[in-house]
C-alpha cells in the first residue's frame, strides 16, 4: 500500500454523501443519535480523521471490514432503495446488489484482492455470495440437507468462511474457490458452530456452543477444530478475528462482566482489560503487528479502543485531534498499514 493512498477518501466523500441517505431519522425516533463513519489514518502518534459522514439509524453494524488496499466494505440503505452491500474503493463507491432475485444484500468481508463476501435473501432463506468486479456474484450454497448460508470472511486464496444452516441446525462451513463446501463441525457437546474470520494459512475462528452458551474455536486444516478456552471464571467466548500468525481476538464473559481477549499463537489467553471506568470491552480486529481495535464503555456510554503490547489499551479518541466535534464509539477494523475503520457520534447528542 503506497503512503499517500489513505488521502483518496477526500475525493469520495461526495459520492459517498449522493448516494447513500445521509439524512438523519432523529425526527422519527428522536431518542436515537446518528452514528457516523470514520478512517482514522496513522501519522507519527496519532491519527487523521476522514468522516464518511451521517448513517441511517440502527446500522451501528453497518461498516463491516477493510483490507490492505484501504478498501472498506458494508451495507447501508440507499436513497429510495433497500439495504444493499457495498465496497467503497480508490475511485468509487460501488453498491452490490445481492442474488438474483434479492432486495436486500450485505458485505462482511474482503481480501486483498479485493473480493467480496456477504449474504442477500433469496427466495426462501438468506444466501452467501463472493462477488468480484469482473466475475460478479457466485452463489455459495449451503451442505447439502440445509436451506440457508451466510458468509463472513475470505482470504487471498478465495477461501471463505461462514455457516451453513437447516432443519439440523447451524455449522461453521469453509468454501474452496470454486465453491465446493466443507462442514467444519462443533466443539464436543456444542450444537452449532459459525465461521467468522479466516487468514491466509487458511485457519478459521469463530464460535460453537449450546445456547445460550458459546465458546471460541480454532479450526487448523491438520487438527480440526480446538477449544480456546476463556478467562479464569468465565462462562463463555467468542473467537472473532485471526491475523496470519495465528494471533486471534476475541471477547470473554462470565459474571463479572465481558473482556476483550488474545489468545496468542504460543496458546495463551490474555485479559486486555478495559479502559477506565468500564465495565466491558470487545475486541473486533487484530492486525499483522498485533494491533487490536474494539470498544469498551459502560451500560450509558461505549468508546473505541486501540490496544498495543507497548501501549496497553488506549481511547482511540484521545489519539485523534482535541475539539474534533465528535465521539468514536466503536472501532471495527484495522489492517496491516495500520488504518482504522471506527463508528461514532456527534458528542454533543
Amino acid at each position: 500500500m503506497r503512503v499517500g493512498r489513505p488521502y483518496w477518501i477526500w475525493g469520495v466523500l461526495a459520492v459517498l454523501a449522493g448516494q447513500f441517505c445521509v439524512c438523519s431519522a432523529v425526527d422519527a425516533h428522536d431518542h436515537e443519535v446518528p452514528r457516523r463513519v470514520f478512517l482514522l489514518v496513522p501519522a507519527a502518534s496519532r491519527y487523521i480523521v476522514v468522516d464518511f459522514g451521517a448513517l441511517p439509524q440502527g446500522t451501528s453494524q453497518l461498516v463491516r471490514a477493510l483490507n490492505n488496499g484501504g478498501e472498506v466494505v458494508g451495507g447501508a440503505s440507499t436513497s429510495g432503495a433497500s439495504h444493499r452491500a457495498f465496497v467503497l474503493s480508490s475511485t468509487r463507491l460501488e453498491r452490490i446488489e445481492g442474488l438474483p432475485g434479492a432486495d436486500y444484500s450485505a458485505a462482511h468481508g474482503i481480501n486483498d484482492l479485493s473480493e467480496v463476501v456477504g449474504s442477500s435473501n433469496g427466495p426462501t432463506s438468506v444466501e452467501a455470495f463472493r462477488w468480484t468486479r469482473k466475475g460478479g456474484h457466485q452463489r455459495l450454497a449451503p451442505l447439502p440437507g440445509d436451506n440457508s448460508s451466510q458468509a463472513f470472511g475470505i482470504n487471498s486464496h478465495g477461501q471463505v468462511v461462514g455457516y451453513s444452516s437447516g432443519p439440523g441446525g447451524a455449522q461453521g462451513v469453509l468454501w474452496t474457490r470454486n465453491g465446493a463446501v466443507q462442514g467444519l463441525g462443533t466443539l464436543p457437546g456444542s450444537t452449532y458452530s459459525r465461521a467468522l474470520a479466516i487468514n491466509e494459512p487458511g485457519n478459521v475462528v469463530g464460535t460453537s456452543g449450546m445456547s445460550p452458551a458459546t465458546r471460541a474455536f480454532l479450526w487448523t486444516p491438520s487438527a480440526g477444530m480446538k477449544d480456546l478456552g476463556m478467562l479464569p471464571g468465565d462462562l463463555e467466548s467468542e473467537a472473532v478475528h485471526i491475523n496470519d500468525a495465528g494471533d486471534v481476538v476475541g471477547w470473554s464473559s462470565g459474571p463479572d462482566g465481558s473482556r476483550a481477549v488474545l489468545w496468542s499463537a504460543r496458546g495463551t489467553i490474555e485479559d486486555l482489560g478495559t479502559l477506565p471506568g468500564g465495565k466491558y470491552a470487545y475486541a473486533r480486529a487484530i492486525n499483522a503487528r498485533g494491533e487490536v481495535v474494539g470498544f469498551s464503555g459502560t451500560a450509558h456510554a461505549m468508546r473505541a479502543f486501540l490496544w498495543t503490547r507497548s501501549g496497553g489499551m488506549q481511547d482511540l479518541n484521545r489519539l485523534i485531534p482535541a475539539a474534533s466535534g465528535f465521539v468514536l464509539t466503536e472501532a471495527v477494523a484495522i489492517n496491516d498499514q495500520g488504518l482504522i475503520v471506527a463508528i461514532g457520534n456527534d458528542d454533543d447528542q
